[in-house]
C-alpha cells in the first residue's frame, strides 16, 4: 500500500467533493467549513452554496487542506489553515499559547473502508509538511484527550491526543472545549 499526500488544490476539487461532498447535493453538511467559518457565515451557507464556497478554497494560493490517496485512489483529508483565518483565533475555549502565527489542524477524516491502515498518520504528517512548506513556524491541533477509551465516529474528526503525540506534537494547554465527551487539548508542534 503506498499513501501519497496531496494539496487539496482546484485540480483535486473531484476529490475533495468525493471526501467531503454528500451523497445528496442539496443536503446541508459540513463540508469542512464548519470550524473555518464564523457561525452567522457558516449557518448562510445552505446546500450547493456550501460546496461553491470550498470550491472557491481549493482556487487559492493556500489549499484548504490535503487528500490521501492510496494506490491513486483518494481515501482521506485533513484541514489545515493559518488560525489566523479560522474562528480558533477569537475562541474563548481554545486559548492562545503565545503569539506566534500558527497552522490549525482541525479535521482529519479516512474514507471508511480505509480505515486502520495508517492514514490518518500520513494525513497528519502531510498537513504539517504543507503547512512547513507554506511558512508556518508551528501547527497546532485540539484532539480529544480520550485516554485510549473509544471515541463516536461522529466526533473522531478532530483526531486523538496519542494520533498527534505519534506526529511529534506536545501538550501545550488544556482547553474548555469538548468533542464527544471527552475534553480537547491544544497539541503543537515546532516547525522551526
Amino acid at each position: 500500500m503506498t499513501i501519497e499526500i496531496r494539496p487539496a488544490t482546484r485540480a483535486r476539487f473531484d476529490d475533495v467533493a468525493t471526501m467531503l461532498g454528500p451523497k445528496n447535493p442539496a443536503s446541508d453538511v459540513c463540508w469542512c467549513l464548519s470550524h473555518r467559518l464564523d457561525s452567522r457565515t457558516s449557518r448562510e451557507l445552505r446546500r450547493t452554496a456550501r460546496r461553491d464556497y470550498m470550491r472557491e478554497l481549493t482556487e487559492r494560493d493556500v489549499a484548504p487542506g490535503v487528500l490521501a490517496y492510496e494506490d491513486g485512489e483518494v481515501v482521506g483529508w485533513a484541514a489545515v489553515a493559518p488560525r489566523s483565518e479560522l474562528p480558533f483565533e477569537r475562541s474563548r475555549l481554545i486559548p492562545h499559547v503565545d503569539d506566534l502565527p500558527v497552522w490549525s489542524i482541525w479535521c482529519i477524516r479516512v474514507r471508511p473502508g480505509h480505515r486502520r491502515k495508517g492514514i490518518s498518520h500520513a494525513l497528519l504528517a502531510g498537513a504539517v509538511d504543507y503547512a512547513a512548506e507554506k511558512g508556518a513556524p508551528a501547527v497546532e491541533g485540539y484532539p480529544v484527550d480520550n485516554k485510549g477509551q473509544k471515541v463516536d465516529l461522529t466526533m473522531a474528526f478532530v483526531g486523538t491526543r496519542a494520533v498527534f503525540e505519534r506526529a511529534g506534537f506536545t501538550k501545550a494547554a488544556d482547553t474548555d472545549a469538548i468533542a464527544g465527551g471527552f475534553p480537547r487539548v491544544l497539541m503543537r508542534r515546532s516547525l522551526a
